[in-house]
């Protein structure tokens, strides 16, 4: 199954580009739209959703809106309990006027009505399992006993059996089939067709977009459609990415073990990923696509000329603001940006929140959101020790 669809795939990835007449008529008198604020994004783990959660953070900024942000000292959404809605920040107060949720958490859609407004816009992103257990591997090495007892990914895999224990699985749930978790579902169901036919269904029905994050760029044109959002709105720098030298080389053996190891993710994968290139065709078209994709990339690069003092992403130690430093985790480096030093106030304040991590984005939101509670301590510099900074 897997063979045919994505011999199919790279046949529909491959052929020459169309535009359609009628999709000409649409660029000339596009459908009216209106951008949509009412935004639940689950937020999985090791799939570019760092670099999504900065996108969302600064369209509620820009316009003013509300996120449901972790309460207290908590800097994630319970995860990885199954979401409640007293999870989030003022709750009881705020009740259904959130506008944005999109910080970690376990998927629980009565429990996130309770705190989303009835025309919220659901979407995620997935991504191949093939490196995203490789980039989960380094990334939780020394928290998850499956990863720590095991002396590389490739030995984890030629047995992962041996090292992965159920009975520990709130602690194992980065090791096997980590995206049908934060979906909600059991990560060590049995693989039954029934049962993950039924699950891929009840997916398609809650959630209005699956993103991909082997294909971010043509994912965030995709989004700014879904959304009636503006370029700008989806511009970003990559964020809690790691440096090459971390990762480590999957055997052939290793990358099939994964598809059947990793079974329940690979299947939600595929189906997504299929329809993921069927929502292009039948909204905007390859053309259009390849098209907008190009102005991304270019906007993209004109704010890093801008923003930052080198072309690129460097180490931990390299970063000059500790302001700016990711947090780092288990065997990964994790990368971060140096702005250049003579920006205007204005300017800087753009570019850093475009090179902000999650962590400290998120601080700084929870304090603008509720000035009367205690800050979150991260133990980190902060950008900022006013409003009026």
């Amino acid at each position: 199954l897997g063979l045919s669809f994505l011999s199919g795939f790279f046949h529909m990835k491959n052929k020459s580009y169309r535009i359609s007449e009628s999709h000409e008529e649409l660029l000339v008198t596009p459908t009216p739209c209106h951008a949509k604020t009412n935004i639940m994004f689950l937020k999985t783990h090791k799939t570019a959703s760092s670099t999504v959660l900065n996108i969302m953070f600064r369209f509620a900024e820009r316009y003013n809106l509300t996120v449901a942000l972790p309460a207290g000292e908590l800097f994630h959404l319970g995860y990885p309990k199954t979401f409640l809605a007293s999870f989030v920040e003022g709750f009881e107060a705020i009740g259904q006027n959130y506008n944005i949720m999109c910080n970690h958490l376990r998927f629980n859609l009565l429990e996130v009505q309770k705190v989303m407004a009835a025309n919220t816009f659901y979407f995620s992103i997935l991504r191949n399992p093939i490196p995203l257990l490789e980039s989960s591997y380094i990334y939780y090495k020394n928290d998850v006993p499956a990863f720590r007892s095991s002396k590389d990914v490739n030995e984890f895999l030629a047995s992962p059996t041996e090292y992965y224990h159920p009975a520990d699985y709130r602690k194992n749930i980065y090791a096997r089939n980590i995206m049908w978790f934060d979906f909600g579902y059991d990560n060590n169901a049995e693989d039954v067709s029934e049962y993950t036919q039924a699950v891929l269904e009840e997916i398609e029905q809650i959630f209005h977009l699956i993103l991909i994050a082997d294909y971010f760029d043509e994912s965030m044109i995709l989004l700014k459609h879904a959304l009636c959002w503006d370029l700008d709105d989806v511009i970003y720098f990559k964020l809690n990415s790691r440096s090459h030298d971390t990762v480590q080389a999957l055997t052939p053996e290793s990358e099939e073990r994964i598809k059947a190891w990793c079974s329940l993710d690979w299947k939600l994968y595929l189906h997504f990923n299929q329809s993921f290139w069927r929502r292009i065709e039948e909204t905007i078209g390859l053309e259009v696509l390849e098209k907008e994709v190009d102005h991304l990339r270019s906007r993209q690069k004109e704010l890093m000329e801008t923003c930052l003092s080198e072309p690129e992403a460097v180490g931990k130690d390299h970063i000059r603001n500790k302001g700016l430093l990711p947090f780092q985790s288990g065997a990964a480096n994790i990368l971060g940006y140096n702005l250049k030093q003579d920006l205007d106030n204005k300017t800087l304040r753009t570019c850093q929140k475009m090179v902000m991590p999650e962590l400290q984005y998120m601080s700084y939101l929870y304090t603008v959101q509720h000035p009367h509670k205690k800050r979150k301590e991260l133990g980190l510099p902060l950008l900022w020790t006013s409003f009026q900074e």
